[in-house]
């Protein structure tokens, strides 16, 4: 079985005292080369290196993080790894880059209103061939993994009842959610020239489907998910995706063909429920607790989690978020408790990152 590299991209908020998003991403990321600006100003994305190994990238994603927790804090800021703004107002300063932009100009208070922040994993794919099969084959996992890593249960300083409120947000763009079922490279291709053809895209890189062929890079792209609110989680989440693409490449095929109700289903119980409902398998339309499913992508992957030496990794990273919950179920309790859950979310300048997902 061919081991690909992998890489992550996460985004990060920048809020106040108070947790109201603070717009001052381009004087934090001044002196950090591999921190970008992001699409609203309170926003931040760091890009790890391509990695080979989990271990490799957990150790730059600590580096990262803490080195952009320092810089913000230099500029009065607070560095959350959290999905949705906790307090303030939903329309956010756009970051003054000339797409950016372009995107405000287009589509208004939808643009405004993105200040959410999710978790990218790149998996290096042989082509584009290879690209749109592992598109195919990994789309019924998509709501699982949702599930696994939801972290934005609240927006605005209220519970939204949603384990990720952050996915429906993002699901308002025109190319955006589940992808299509995708024939062939020509396919794909045809598709996105159907979309700037109508105007419902200013580029490529606006896809913002949840798994896509890389536009500017050898790699499928997995987009569902919520920044995790922990390094271990992120690392969890890139193990598990990197093992769906090379089972996906192993296997052959295009993949199956999904009914698109069922999707939809899977898809709106892993954003409102997260770890603490039922999900779908999509591929035979069976409801389930979302622990069973879990367990069924673990199977599904196992042949590549072995040949990766990840199993460990993954068993214990599931067993840890069914017990102790993901980010959504944390946030929550402590909100429901009525005290700080931004200072939960908060990514520390000096601490590494902490197992028990106290200190990141």
């Amino acid at each position: 079985m061919r081991v690909p590299s992998f890489g992550v991209e996460e985004e990060l908020m920048l809020v106040s005292a108070t947790g109201d998003p603070l717009p001052r991403s381009k004087a934090v990321v001044a002196d950090l080369p591999d921190v970008e600006l992001e699409l609203t100003r309170a926003m931040v994305e760091i890009n790890s290196p391509v990695c080979t190994t989990a271990a490799e990238l957990r150790g730059h994603l600590s580096d990262l993080r803490a080195k952009l927790a320092a810089a913000a804090a230099e500029e009065g800021a607070r560095l959350l790894a959290i999905a949705v703004p906790p307090q303030g107002d939903a329309a956010q300063p756009i970051t003054r880059k000339a797409r950016y932009q372009e995107l405000e100009l287009r589509w208004g208070l939808l643009a405004r209103e993105q200040g959410v922040c999710g978790c990218h994993v790149h998996v290096e794919v042989p082509d584009k061939h290879a690209a749109v099969r592992a598109s195919n084959h990994v789309r019924p996992w998509l709501p699982a993994l949702l599930a696994l890593t939801a972290n934005s249960p609240i927006y605005l300083g209220r519970d939204t009842g949603f384990a990720s409120w952050r996915w429906l947000m993002t699901s308002r763009w025109p190319c955006a959610g589940p992808p299509p079922y995708l024939e062939s490279p020509e396919h794909f291709d045809a598709l996105v020239s159907m979309h700037l053809a109508a105007g419902t895209l200013i580029d490529e890189r606006m896809v913002y489907w949840d798994i896509r062929p890389s536009s500017h890079l050898p790699t499928v792209e997995v987009r569902v998910s919520d920044v995790p609110l922990t390094i271990d989680e992120t690392v969890l989440l890139a193990t598990l995706t990197r093992a769906l693409v090379m089972t996906a490449l192993e296997d052959g095929g295009q993949g199956p063909k999904l009914e698109p109700e069922v999707l939809r289903a899977a898809y709106w119980l892993a954003a409102r429920d997260g770890l603490t409902g039922n999900g779908v398998d999509v591929r035979t339309a069976e409801p389930m607790p979302v622990a069973e499913l879990l367990q069924r992508l673990r199977q599904h992957v196992e042949p590549a989690l072995q040949e990766l030496g990840a199993l460990e990794l993954v068993d214990d990273g599931l067993q840890r978020a069914l017990t102790d919950g993901n980010g959504a179920i944390r946030q929550r309790k402590v909100f429901l408790e009525g005290e700080d859950f931004t200072a939960l979310t908060e990514v520390s300048a000096g601490s590494p990152p902490d197992r028990a997902g106290r200190r990141y």
